[in-house]
């Protein structure tokens, strides 16, 4: 007997466990499986600036998904404001979709409303609570994004571009991998190097 109720539970664990994997849009646990090259994106729960409940998935209704860490106080993150409205203003039209992703632990809901309508952004800037989805993607700072391809799969991951200072940047690597994406053509660079604030984690 005691034999039978071992397997059962191995069996069950196995089912929650697949069950993960598969990115089902199911409510997250925090056992979503990390973020990486070689496994499918989950969807994952944020909330909005109100504080409702929001997944994001559905990532086969768009041609890519570019999933932005940002923050309000940061002066990185602000510094890049203007660039990316207008990666979003130019990119939305032609079938990608941006969402922003506030973890920050002190930048509340008003506060992230205020700076995303302040800064014209036209997408949304959702709140992660106790930085779970920063966790699982490996966020450090901000701003800091993230590809997702309409099957799931990650295809860039880094910097916006090479320079804090507009004017001296001179490698675009979010707007030319996402140039490949529209052309059909593989990126050349799936994964470049961070740089910013370093995000306000609530652990």
């Amino acid at each position: 007997m005691k034999k039978s109720t071992s397997l059962l539970a191995a069996i069950v664990g196995l089912g929650v466990t697949t069950f993960a994997l598969r990115g089902q849009s199911a409510p997250q646990t925090g056992a979503a499986q990390t973020v990486s090259f070689d496994a499918k994106v989950a969807p994952l729960a944020l909330v909005d600036t109100a504080g409702k409940a929001v997944t994001v998935g559905d990532w086969d209704k768009s041609k890519a998904t570019v999933l932005m860490f940002v923050a309000t106080k940061c002066p990185v993150s602000n510094d890049y404001n203007a660039r990316m409205a207008s990666l979003a203003k130019t990119y939305t039209p032609k079938g990608i979709r941006f969402v922003g992703i506030n973890s920050n632990k002190a930048e509340n809901g008003a506060e992230v409303a205020a700076h995303a309508k302040g800064n014209d952004f036209s997408f949304a800037v959702l709140k992660d609570p106790q930085n779970k989805i920063a966790d699982r993607f490996g966020a450090r700072v901000t701003p800091e994004v993230y590809v997702v391809s309409p099957a799931g799969d990650l295809i860039y991951r880094g910097r916006i571009d090479n320079s804090q200072r507009e004017e001296n940047v001179n490698d675009r690597s979010l707007q030319l991998a996402l140039d490949a994406v529209l052309s059909g053509k593989a990126i050349a660079e799936k994964e470049t190097r961070a740089f910013g604030c370093s995000i306000k984690r609530e652990n």
